[in-house]
């Protein structure tokens, strides 16, 4: 049996006797034409189209059948709509043309928002249908392939590059010590320390970048589970009250009551993103400086754009998908460091990234990995983030997560 007659069945009556067969009925709507071809090819994972059109009008194209990974992926309603609605990308459209004409073809069509997502097009010429020729538009998720593929390159890449000083650090070092400073009790205790903290840094990067991997590698997959956000915070707090202290840091919390600031998300992957831009702070803050933590909930989109304070400068870092009447919980961290310069805001999570002239208070050097891996988890989650500094003023980090909805909590 074929997809055409599978899609459009021919239905025929049984000739009388002694009389012609009447010709064969109008080919139903591919919707009204149940059958187990038709549950196969609904069953299938990848998204299925079957494109009708006259090659030589390409306005005129039309979905005669999209399977049900298909209707999920395209945010309008299909069969019998216009291709042009659904799908616009231009490589995509010509490969249809070239169904259409008689010829296979193919193409590459990347989806945009927050979750970006490459596609492999593949188009099959399936002959004459009844109002033109019939064309076959599948196409296969390849997100994971080329993320890992541009995640080997980025880690090889950027693992080369980082790592080339600390080891050229340790290789001077270990010929000095090998050299004339053999004998040199003071010397050699001064470069065992630099080597020993040369040697951290390489560790400290290499977890970051695998951490990072990781992340990218799933950011496009949605996770699963619930974490209460205000008390995922405090718990990173005690974690790190010994670093508070020996800073004498003035450390005030406003955190909601249990279970309002539930969001949808990794437990571990909240915790890191939260001990990140904590310790962020805690590092850029002078001794017996105040550090500002709060989570609000529910939050609507409308709050994300309002400063806090009206001297500072503004920055969406991240700005998620946002579906119409969606609540989220609100993570602020506020320090009262040097503060970040206006040009250097959009640049801030970048990888390896960091702003020029600042100290951090004789703190181990950090990776420029951090706010890199920030963004990346809280774009896993559906999330946003932004930041609000003005030089001297410190800097305000903001992250919002969407709330587990109400159906889906646990009862209490």
């Amino acid at each position: 049996m074929s997809i055409l007659k599978a899609l459009w069945p021919q239905r025929t009556a049984e000739p009388a006797p002694q009389a012609p067969a009447p010709p064969p009925a109008a080919a139903p709507d591919p919707a009204e034409s149940p059958g187990p071809f038709r549950t196969l090819v609904e069953s299938l994972p990848d998204p299925v189209l079957v494109i009708e059109g006259d090659p030589a009008e390409p306005a005129a194209r039309r979905i005669r059948f999209a399977n049900a990974a298909a209707r999920g992926l395209f945010t309008t309603r299909l069969e019998g709509a216009r291709l042009v609605t659904a799908l616009r990308n231009p490589e995509v459209l010509e490969a249809v043309d070239e169904a259409l004409h008689g010829a296979s073809g193919s193409a590459l069509m990347e989806t945009g928002g927050a979750q970006e997502r490459v596609w492999a097009a593949q188009t099959r010429p399936l002959g004459e249908g009844p109002g033109g020729r019939i064309a076959l538009l599948t196409l296969r998720d390849e997100t994971d392939v080329r993320r890992a593929e541009r995640m080997r390159v980025d880690f090889l890449a950027n693992a080369s590059h980082e790592l080339r000083t600390p080891l050229a650090s340790l290789s001077g070092f270990i010929e000095t010590l090998r050299g004339h400073a053999k004998d040199d009790e003071g010397a050699r205790e001064k470069f065992l320390g630099i080597m020993q903290a040369q040697a951290e840094r390489m560790a400290r990067l290499i977890d970051d970048l695998l951490s990072l991997s990781r992340v990218e590698l799933n950011e496009h997959i949605a996770p699963t589970g619930s974490v209460d956000l205000g008390l995922a915070t405090t718990d990173v707090l005690d974690a790190l009250v010994p670093l508070i202290r020996e800073k004498a840091l003035d450390v005030t919390t406003d955190f909601p009551p249990r279970g309002v600031s539930e969001v949808e998300g990794d437990r571990d992957q909240i915790l890191q993103v939260i001990q990140n831009l904590v310790e962020n702070a805690i590092k850029y803050s002078g001794p017996g400086a105040a550090l500002r933590l709060s989570v609000s909930a529910p939050v609507a989109d409308a709050a994300f754009a309002l400063p806090a304070d009206p001297a500072a400068t503004r920055i969406t870092l991240l700005a998620p998908d946002r579906p119409q009447g969606r609540r989220y919980a609100l993570l602020k961290v506020v320090d009262a460091g040097p503060g970040i310069p206006r040009d250097r805001l959009p640049r801030l999570t970048e990888r390896f990234y960091r702003v020029e002239g600042q100290k951090s208070g004789g703190e181990r050097a950090g990776t420029g990995l951090g706010l890199a891996i920030v963004k990346h988890i809280v774009n896993r989650h559906r999330g946003g983030m932004a930041v609000e500094s003005a030089e001297g003023r410190g800097a305000t980090f903001t992250v919002w997560l969407p709330l587990v909805a109400p159906a889906e909590r646990d009862p209490a």
